[in-house]
């Protein structure tokens, strides 16, 4: 009888495992660090081996630590860190560079080229994403300009392309399989999210073999087993998502309008957009949600929902700024306390652009600032104005969700390690002016990749089951008069004003 699911939750810094119940409990929790590498300025990578051993130890031990065997697993889903790119040697199995990770900016003149010759619209269009370095796309090509032979070899056939999702499937199958899913697939500027297929026209813009791409399935679907050897056992891999589509899901935002807000050290923000993408006028993203296998009517139909997504570069990294580079505080967890002892920011602003402003403003050149300082502010006034700037983005982000998809939020869920803080989620729903609400399971992204695998094995009959199951921890009300929301919002939008386009 199998009475679990395993999550594989692959992310930027760490892989983690975890197994969940059929109440969608957590039983137990694996996670390994592994080594980021920075060979020069704006470059991130990855060794693909660190992630795919780090990921296959924390499964073990996730077993182990919930003294099941393998056999008592229904299916694995997997979650992971989207955009970071790998290319992979078919018949060895071995990386042919390291893993290109989303941070990366090695490519960005490459996209400015590739606006100057007027292609940002059709690359919009077409995939729903603006054109920058964020994606996958230029980076694979980047590895086939500038790995020696990398070329010659895409075009023998040689080698293979994905996003972790991929590469952990490869592994998890003895290189049997070579997928991914529509979530990852819409994010490497080569996916048309209008067909649900790769789009020849941009392979070709980007110069791109299309013997290296991997086949495209369903968010929720058996892709294929994993060795028996690797886990005691042969499991179904059942869901690919990438995280924050799973977030949305684990969420259960199923409705057009409902949204989640990620809070890690950025913000990931998604509304369900409903079943057509939404061509974003206020620099959105524009991404697959999940497809996947629904009842209707006694009829099972291929269900595609769409979302909409704000990306905010800092957030709780801003935290981290004040205990690491300004010693304000000796521990994260102090902030609450010292925000807390001030009523108000004494009228500091704070806008964290330390690597730039994501969504809606899509300024690189924009850079930290700081206003309103007088003789009178202090300490506690710059950790109140730090935590409101997390929500200030959020709000930015938020209205601009709601200009191109006239979809009124009717609350907020959130999750991440930052809303364990009381006072920054107490924030966030004054500042929106609707509730923030905080699930119980906060592990939400493990937690969407385990739903969407029991989904596709039948360990739960229907998303709607699911939904039953999600439990509030606590819902922030919000409070603060219309005119205090507006005139901290226009303090604010000046600010930001004032530090774009700084460097």
């Amino acid at each position: 009888m199998s009475r679990y699911i395993l999550a594989l939750d692959q992310g930027t810094t760490s892989s983690r495992a975890i197994v969940f119940d059929a109440q969608g409990t957590i039983v137990s929790l694996a996670q390994q660090e592994f080594k980021q590498i920075f060979p020069q300025p704006g470059w991130v990578e990855h060794d693909p081996d660190d992630i795919w051993q780090s990921q296959l130890a924390c499964a073990r031990e996730a077993l182990a630590n919930a003294r099941i065997a393998a056999r008592e697993v229904a299916a694995i889903g997997i979650t992971n860190q989207r955009e970071t790119t790998i290319v992979w040697d078919r018949s060895s199995g071995r990386p042919i560079y390291n893993a290109i990770v989303w941070q990366d900016r090695r490519t960005a003149g490459f996209c400015d080229e590739l606006r100057a010759r007027g292609l940002a619209a059709q690359f919009q269009a077409q995939t729903g994403l603006v054109l920058d370095a964020y994606f996958s796309g230029t980076k694979l090509k980047w590895i086939l300009d500038n790995v020696p032979g990398a070329r010659q070899r895409a075009q023998a056939g040689e080698l293979a392309f994905g996003t972790v999702d991929s590469w952990l499937v490869w592994n998890l199958t003895g290189g049997r399989v070579h997928a991914t899913d529509v979530t990852n697939a819409s994010r490497t500027l080569l996916f048309d999210i209008n067909t649900l297929g790769w789009s020849s026209s941009l392979v070709n813009i980007l110069d791109i073999d299309d013997r290296l791409l991997p086949t495209v399935y369903p968010t929720s679907a058996v892709v294929g087993e994993s060795e028996a050897v690797l886990l005691g056992a042969s499991i179904p891999i059942a869901a690919l998502a990438g995280d924050q589509q799973a977030a949305l899901f684990g969420q259960m935002c199923l409705q057009p309008g409902m949204a989640k807000n990620t809070y890690g050290t950025g913000c990931f923000m998604l509304m369900n957009a409903g079943d057509k993408p939404i061509a974003s006028k206020n620099r959105l993203l524009s991404t697959v949600a999940w497809q996947r296998a629904a009842k209707t009517h006694n009829a099972v139909v291929t269900e595609t929902r769409y979302a909409l997504e704000g990306s905010i570069f800092i957030a709780g990294a801003v935290v981290q700024w004040l205990r690491d580079g300004l010693g304000v505080i000796a521990r994260a967890s102090e902030v609450e306390a010292l925000a807390a002892s001030v009523p108000d920011n004494g009228g500091v602003v704070l806008v964290p652009a330390f690597a730039g402003l994501g969504a809606p403003h899509w300024d690189g050149h924009a850079r930290g600032a700081m206003f309103g300082l007088t003789r009178g502010a202090n300490k506690a006034h710059l950790a109140r104005a730090a935590l409101e700037s997390i929500a200030l983005q959020t709000a930015d982000v938020l209205d601009a969700m709601q200009a191109d998809a006239a979809l009124p939020l009717a609350e907020l869920r959130v999750d991440g390690g930052a809303t364990a803080n009381n006072l920054l989620m107490q924030i966030q729903a004054d500042v929106l002016g609707v509730p923030v609400v905080r699930p119980k399971v906060t592990e939400t992204t493990a937690l969407g990749a385990a739903y969407l695998a029991g989904l596709a094995v039948g360990f739960w009959p229907d998303a709607q089951s699911l939904a039953s199951q999600w439990q509030v921890d606590r819902r922030f009300e919000p409070r603060g008069t219309k005119a205090w929301r507006d005139e901290l919002r226009a303090q604010w939008r000046k600010a930001v004003e004032r530090a774009k386009a700084w460097a």
